[in-house]
């Protein structure tokens, strides 16, 4: 058994949701800030046996597309704020962070 662990935009979250229970697979979403943007995302436990983990893979990819955004940066703490800018920058957001995880016992009670 795995433990998949996606962490994926809060705009691509009510869609992978619905895609994951279409599929009769269950999640527990979890609120998450990202450490960069600090926008908000979901993180997504799905917990499935060995030969469904390509399948959940195909769905957090179809439904968790990468795009691009404008951000308005952070300004410096501490620095030279003569020097700092605050032009909106254009970064890559959406898509998913997902990592896999062996489980050694699962008890469902």
């Amino acid at each position: 058994m795995k433990l998949i662990v996606a962490v994926v935009q809060d705009k691509d979250s009510n869609r992978l949701s619905n895609a994951l229970v279409d599929q009769d697979y269950r999640a527990t979403k979890l609120a998450s800030t990202g450490g960069f943007l600090r926008a908000g995302n979901t993180t997504f436990l799905i917990g499935v046996e060995d030969e469904h983990v390509n399948k959940v893979l195909d769905i957090i990819q179809n439904n968790c597309k990468s795009r691009e955004q404008l951000v308005a940066p952070v300004s410096p703490m501490g620095g030279n704020a003569d020097s700092y800018v605050p032009y909106p920058v254009e970064v890559q957001v959406g898509g998913a962070t997902v990592f896999i995880m062996q489980v050694e016992q699962f008890e469902q009670f």
